[in-house]
């Protein structure tokens, strides 16, 4: 079965079911009248018949003998064959259930149905037939007996003639129908086009409405008229773009205080745990004296340690604040990707854990310090989480328009739960071990590092084992 493909515009589709329904009116109504005109040109024709064939019969009947030979049927059948006049009807005569007496030639025959039920009847009768691809009337008219007239009829006038001219009639009646169907069906068109646009309309406007609330405009209405299911839709859409404006400028206001609270907190920790970085300086020299107890001296360092770390994630949540507010800015300068990697790995003391492989002479125009921390961050975490005895690689690799970085290591690798979640803030790779040197925010710093670069970031495993962490930058900005 072949199915053809409805349009998939609403107004194509308003459209086209506007002009079935209309198409289907104007068959129904133009069939209805067909019909209607076809019986009302038949039943004229049989009424016109029966009361010429009548009317003869009554003027002739004072002549006819009581009791009709086949000479006297054959006459009164000549005399009425020649009353026909334009009809042309043929006519033959049955007395008293006798044979068919006609004045020529039957044509054509009569139909059986009609000859046993005019045996009976005291009425006229009338039956449409086909006959050499033409239709024809034959009506049978019973004489009754004056005194009896309930008694079967003596005599039976059965007159049949063509409806040649009545069908040609009924065809014109059809061509004028089928005529008069087709410029409805086309003049639908337009009110069509008309109610789809007036239909239409709300709808474009509603769409128009849910882009601009789609692309953050949440105070965007739209004008309602009417009380239709149309206007319904309209005010629940303006109904709900309100509760999403409050709710969002509710949630605007809960991050701003929250980001402004973490900045500011960060801030004032600062100064403090400046001081305490000092003076931790001082009691590490005094742990590392042997003139201290050893559990003091074992105090005195874990204090050092968990200074530093708070110190750590002190500044790392003043460089996230930074990156909420969009104060992070670039500060470009034309560099040495070789020694920008020899001197991240020097000031951190990791040139005998880490290998490199970087073209000779290779610049591009960065951020020193930042790349500088996206470096620090993935070197960091692929020394942690890869083993003590696991290399770390970094290779640079150079393009048209931009720079790869790829720092790999052999060690387990990401869990494959967690790397969707990598670049994350406060994602570790050991959830259970909450004391850990991270302070899960290192990932996500050089994340929005490298964003601001116009850059990419991403992890995965190596097919043999490992965590693959690539960063690209353009060359140029």
């Amino acid at each position: 079965m072949i199915r053809l493909p409805l349009p998939r515009g609403l107004r194509a589709q308003l459209v086209l079911v506007f002009l079935l329904v209309a198409t289907l009116g104007a068959l129904t109504a133009a069939t209805f009248t067909f019909r209607q005109g076809r019986t009302a040109i038949v039943a004229r024709a049989q009424a016109d018949a029966l009361q010429e064939l009548r009317a003869h019969l009554t003027s002739r009947a004072p002549d006819l003998p009581a009791d009709l030979d086949e000479a006297d049927l054959r006459t009164l059948a000549l005399q009425l064959d020649r009353a026909a006049g334009t009809r042309g009807w043929r006519t033959a005569l049955s007395y008293r259930g006798g044979p068919l007496v006609a004045a020529g030639a039957q044509a054509p025959p009569l139909p059986a149905h009609l000859r046993d039920r005019a045996a009976s009847a005291t009425t006229a009768l009338a039956q449409r037939f086909q006959h050499a691809q033409t239709p024809w009337l034959a009506v049978a008219l019973p004489v009754t007996a004056a005194a009896r007239p309930h008694d079967p009829p003596p005599l039976v006038v059965y007159a049949s003639f063509s409806l040649a001219s009545q069908q040609q009639d009924v065809d014109t009646l059809a061509a004028a129908a089928r005529a008069g169907a087709l410029p409805v069906v086309l003049a639908s068109i337009i009110p069509a086009l008309l109610a789809a646009r007036r239909l239409l309309r709300p709808v474009r406007r509603l769409r128009a409405a849910a882009e601009q609330v789609a692309g953050g405009s949440l105070d965007t209405r739209v004008n309602v008229t009417g009380d239709d299911e149309l206007a319904d839709l309209g005010r629940t859409f303006n109904t709900m773009a309100a509760t999403l404006q409050a709710d969002a400028a509710t949630l605007r206001a809960m991050e701003a205080r929250a980001r402004r609270f973490a900045a500011d907190v960060s801030h004032e920790l600062r100064t403090p745990l400046a001081a305490m970085s000092a003076v931790t300086e001082v009691l590490d020299a005094d742990a590392g004296s042997g003139r201290l107890a050893p559990l003091t001296a074992e105090a005195l360092r874990l204090v050092s340690d968990e200074t530093r770390k708070l110190t750590r994630l002190v500044e790392d949540l003043i460089e996230v604040s930074r990156f909420d507010a969009g104060a992070a800015v670039l500060n470009l300068d034309e560099v040495d990707l070789g020694e920008l990697i020899a001197k991240t790995l020097a000031l951190r003391h990791w040139h005998g854990r880490v290998r490199t492989d970087v073209p000779q002479g290779l610049r591009a125009r960065l951020d020193p310090r930042r790349v500088d921390v996206i470096l620090a961050n993935l070197v960091g975490n692929a020394l942690r989480h890869g083993g003590t005895a696991a290399p770390v690689l970094i290779r640079v690799q150079a393009g048209a328009g931009q720079i790869t970085v790829t720092v790999s290591d052999d060690g387990p690798g990401i869990p494959a739960d967690l790397l969707p979640h990598v670049f994350d803030r406060f994602t570790k790779a050991d959830t259970a071990r909450t004391r850990t040197e991270g302070s899960g925010l290192g990932l996500a710093i050089a994340m929005e590092n490298a964003r601001l670069h116009g850059g990419t970031l991403t992890a995965a495993n190596a097919p043999g084992g490992g965590a693959v962490l690539t960063l690209t930058l353009p060359r140029k900005r």
